[in-house]
């Protein structure tokens, strides 16, 4: 099975981080996790990436195919992450990466501003099952 370059994990509940990464070393998708806690750590993070900003030999700087982000969260909220992440990154960097929003809602305004974002939006908790709907979705693997 092809493997993801690496993932972002971002979520403001640490027992849900930790059960996602926990599920996706299980599931053996990716060699690269990253997590953050919150929107705007992520969004640093992308920006160093995109504008090439960091120690290439770094194994912890990875340019991700997926985000799995959390759509309520302090700082920065899932939606607000979007609307700066379509409209500050470049193409190159965001070419490629899907962003799925993760939630416990399933509020149907909540599904259609994902909708605008064209980011999936998977309701909680996070399970091998929607990964593997996701990955078959977006990214053509079974």
């Amino acid at each position: 099975m092809r493997k993801l370059k690496g993932v972002l994990l971002i979520d403001d509940n640490e027992t849900s981080n930790f059960l996602n990464h926990r599920l996706l070393n299980r599931m053996e998708i990716t060699e690269n996790i990253r997590v953050f806690s919150n929107g705007q750590y992520a969004l640093d993070y992308l920006h160093k990436l995109n504008r090439e900003d960091y120690d290439q030999a770094d194994p912890t700087y990875f340019k991700p195919d997926l985000i799995l982000l959390d759509v309520n969260m302090p700082m920065l909220d899932g939606f607000e992450f979007l609307e700066i992440y379509h409209q500050e990154l470049s193409h190159d960097l965001k070419q490629g990466t899907v962003v799925a929003m993760l939630s416990t809602s399933s509020h149907p305004q909540d599904t259609i501003r994902a909708a605008a974002f064209a980011a999936p939006y998977i309701v909680k908790p996070l399970t091998a099952d929607k990964v593997n709907q996701l990955l078959t979705e977006k990214f053509a693997i079974s």
